[in-house]
């Protein structure tokens, strides 16, 4: 489950450039319900990519935007309750991994759904029921 975030350079700082990722990970195994879930966490992985500043736009100017781009199957974060959880606290966590002056309104979320078969590790097709047997049996429970 792919997570990318854009930022420019400067905005985060250098602790937060390396933190930032981590910590959204934990955000969203806990959004999932899924904390100590070992199958889960390690489909979750990502990106930080930092621009230079004249590079990000939104309205058609410059803006230092941070983005969160988060990518799952379909049977992610399935519901609105763990969406808006996910999506307040990965803004919490850019606001605590930014330079000071960093505004809330410029930590831009995403969550992006793939179809059921439309997602893969290593090579393989993982369909909804496949990560769940996965999910349940990691968590001991029957699939």
């Amino acid at each position: 489950m792919p997570i990318t975030v854009t930022a420019p350079s400067g905005t985060l700082t250098p602790a937060g450039e390396r933190e930032i990722l981590p910590q959204l990970t934990a955000a969203l195994i806990d959004a999932s319900g899924q904390s100590g879930n070992s199958f889960f966490t390690r489909l979750v992985g990502g990106t930080v990519q930092i621009l230079p500043p004249e590079q990000i736009y939104a309205g058609g100017v410059n803006r230092p935007l941070v983005l969160v781009e988060l990518k799952l199957p379909d049977i992610g974060l399935a519901d609105p309750a763990a969406r808006a959880a996910f999506i307040s606290a990965a803004t919490a966590i850019v606001h605590a991994m930014a330079r000071p002056g960093h505004r809330d309104e410029d930590t831009w979320i995403n969550i992006l759904n793939a179809r059921d078969g439309y997602w893969g590790v290593g090579g393989r097709m993982l369909t909804n029921d496949g990560l769940v047997a996965g999910i349940m049996a990691a968590a001991g429970a029957p699939a």
